[in-house]
């Protein structure tokens, strides 16, 4: 079978920079779907993004789709023949359905079944469906329309390249007939380009100063930005999102240094970063020790015989934001922060919780608690607390939300707070993302756990927990947040006595009147998914999670241990014999504090048995005191052969009540040292 190379391009006006990758990854996906679905053979695909255009390039793709054979199946034999031997009208419908005779159809299995042979199509006949499907398919959240036309598309269309080899694909798509001319740079060459085959893609836009590969485009700017960063002594910050925003801002990168006046520097530097960032789309520097130098990178999208005047272009526009920046800076130090919580006496936290305030003062209240209990004081966990919702009312955090904690660490320290109440005022969101940081500080940990618990406990207390893909509050983002502060920083933190204590703040605001043990148990499930993406199996989480222990920490430290346990040769006959005994005890009833009377052990191996619990209970105290729990499962994994020699030589259910109890209450000590860690039972698969 023959194959050739094809080529799609859809040039619009300019499309949105954020989605242009996506965009383009999306419309080659439906293009290798539609192939596939189709049957064609191929060799490899590539797409190609700018910001007027999309395209597809398929090397080696097949001229003709395979025969195929089809088979139909109909009703039922029984149905289709009457008891004379006659068609029925389900029979007769079948055979019309496929337009043929009913002597076409096979009438030899338990259905009707008609199998006919389909030639393959041609791929020119096929490929314009593929591409006007696959453009359908783009995830375009608004279409717009243009002219007088009903076509719909992100933006509109302006030119249209179908090349299938050397030939040009006759079709019309999206108001374009396909043709074989694309177009150049707007400004360096605003000409049609002569597209002559698709392997020659990139070179014909290439030479009309054009450079289509979003990859190969995005990898010159990132090399050409860090390049005139190091000749300026810094480094560039370049975030993964703005590098692929300003590569598809631009057709022929030319990065550019240019400055601004270092009177600036004065002013928060996350406040210069964020509105050149985010408003300008500039690459800012920073000197060897994380300082932002007086200087950014913009990607012009023309090689300008006079730079200089970009560069000018680009400093004039920059500078009233940098002015707007300090003059909220300027003006927010003029009253402390903490005279900012009058105003938000009158913000609303949430309609049916109160105001921002209110929480910002049960913030204050728990962060107390949760500082003088992981040994920090308790007055700067209060204040940090109090502080901590300030800077939501500032000029600065008004104009940059993202900045919020970050003004509230800079306005305290010029208010000449402790330096750990100011820099909890940051640390309090943390982590804000996953994988972020946590709080460096024991005031910071204290407050970001404070806040995150009253938030849960609140939304739960007035019934509206997540539900489904649905979190407005982000709750799991919290929870998963306020376990990570605990666990790796290892605080010994109980979550239970602390969203009770949260719970009683709230006073007579909460209408869940469960609400305390309703967050408890969402923190508990939390658990899941944060250890199933470090590897660990869902059945030890929930050996784990079946004790409902209260400390993330210890939980922490409980769930490693049964990871290793999981592992030992012993673990799978101690699981199964575990999962033996909680049957056993599930249908009798003993007493938590049953003991075992040594007169009552007849057999070598209940002897065996109790004399090694009998030694571990003791040996294993102090292990469960210091969370030793991989210790202790490891010399509970040596009680594998007194188990498995118990089970196999001891009959439990004894014709005498006192042996069978006895027997009974061994196996519950067995259980308790185990339980101890965790449900071992459910290793068992």
């Amino acid at each position: 079978m023959s194959h050739k190379d094809f080529l799609v391009e859809l040039g619009t006006e300019e499309l949105p920079p954020k989605a242009l990758k996506t965009l383009a990854e999306s419309f080659r996906d439906g293009i290798i779907s539609g192939i596939k679905a189709a049957g064609l053979a191929h060799g490899e695909v590539k797409y190609f993004a700018a910001p007027r255009r999309l395209a597809v390039q398929i090397i080696g793709l097949s001229t003709q789709q395979p025969d195929r054979t089809i088979s139909v199946d109909g009703p039922p034999v029984k149905a289709a023949f009457d008891a004379n031997g006659n068609p029925t009208q389900a029979a007769l419908g079948f055979a019309r359905k496929n337009g043929v005779d009913i002597s076409a159809i096979d009438k030899s299995g338990e259905k009707l079944r008609f199998v006919k042979e389909q030639k393959g199509d041609s791929a020119t006949a096929l490929l314009p469906g593929i591409v006007t499907q696959s453009l359908n398919d783009l995830p375009i959240p608004k279409r717009m329309r243009w002219g007088a036309s009903r076509v719909e598309f992100v933006r509109p269309t302006q030119w249209l390249v179908i090349l299938f080899g050397d030939d040009v694909l006759d079709c019309e798509i999206l108001a374009q007939k396909a043709g074989r001319e694309s177009r150049g740079h707007r400004f360096h060459a605003n000409i049609p380009v002569r597209i002559s085959s698709p392997s020659s893609y990139l070179e014909d836009l290439r030479g009309a100063w054009v450079q289509a590969d979003f990859a190969e485009r995005r990898a010159i700017i990132l090399e050409k930005v860090q390049a005139l960063a190091a000749k300026e002594n810094g480094k560039a910050i370049i975030p993964d999102s703005l590098l692929n925003e300003v590569t598809g801002l631009v057709e022929w990168p030319v990065p550019l240094v240019c400055s601004f006046e270092e009177r600036f520097l004065a002013v928060p530097q996350e406040a210069l970063i964020s509105t050149m960032q985010d408003n300008q789309k500039y690459f800012c520097l920073l000197d060897s020790n994380g300082k932002l130098l007086p200087r950014f990178i913009t990607v012009a999208n023309i090689e300008s015989t006079n730079p200089e005047y970009i560069i000018a272009g680009n400093e004039k526009v920059v500078r009233p934001r940098l002015t707007d920046a300090e003059f909220f800076f300027k003006q927010d130090k003029k009253n402390p922060l903490e005279t900012r919580n009058e105003r938000l006496k009158t913000v609303v936290f949430q309609a049916q919780l109160g105001s921002v305030y209110e929480k910002a003062v049960r913030v204050s209240k728990l962060a107390g608690t949760i500082a003088a209990a992981i040994g920090a004081d308790r007055a700067l966990g209060e204040r940090a607390g109090l502080l901590s919702k300030c800077d939501l009312a500032t000029e600065m955090v008004g104009e940059f939300p993202e900045l919020q904690g970050i003004a509230g660490y800079y306005y305290a320290t010029h208010d000449g707070e402790h330096e750990d109440v100011a820099r909890a005022l940051d640390e309090q969101y943390q982590p804000r993302f996953a994988g972020d940081a946590l709080p460096t500080g024991k005031i910071g940990a204290a407050v970001a756990i404070a806040d995150k618990i009253d938030t849960l406990v609140g939304i739960f207390g007035i019934n509206q927990p997540p539900s489904g893909s649905k979190d407005p509050f982000a709750l799991r983002r919290s929870a998963i947040g306020l376990l990570r502060i605990i666990i790796e920083k290892e605080l010994i933190l109980d979550v239970q006595a602390l969203v009770n204590g949260a719970t009683k703040l709230y006073g007579d605001k909460l209408a869940n009147a469960n609400t305390a043990n309703d967050v408890f148990e969402f923190l508990l499930g939390r658990y899941r998914a944060m250890y199933e993406e470090q590897g660990i199996k869902p059945e030890v989480i929930l050996a784990v999670q079946a004790l409902k222990p209260a400390q993330p920490f210890d939980f922490d430290r409980r769930v490693k241990a049964v990871a290793l346990f999981a592992a030992l040769p012993e673990a799978e006959a101690l699981a199964a014999g575990n999962k033996r005994v909680a049957n056993i005890l599930a249908k009798e009833t003993v007493a938590a504090d049953a003991a075992v009377n040594p007169s009552l052990l007849s057999e070598a191996a209940e002897k065996a048995l109790s004399e090694a619990v009998e030694k571990l209970t003791v040996e294993l105290a102090p292990l469960f005191e210091q969370r030793e729990y991989t210790t202790a499962l490891n010399r509970l994994a040596a009680l594998r052969p007194q188990v498995d020699d118990f089970f196999t030589n001891v009959m439990v259910m004894a014709d005498d009540p006192a042996v069978k109890a006895n027997r009974i209450a061994l196996l519950a000590r067995l259980r308790g040292l185990f339980l101890q860690i965790a449900d071992i039972s459910l290793l068992q698969a």
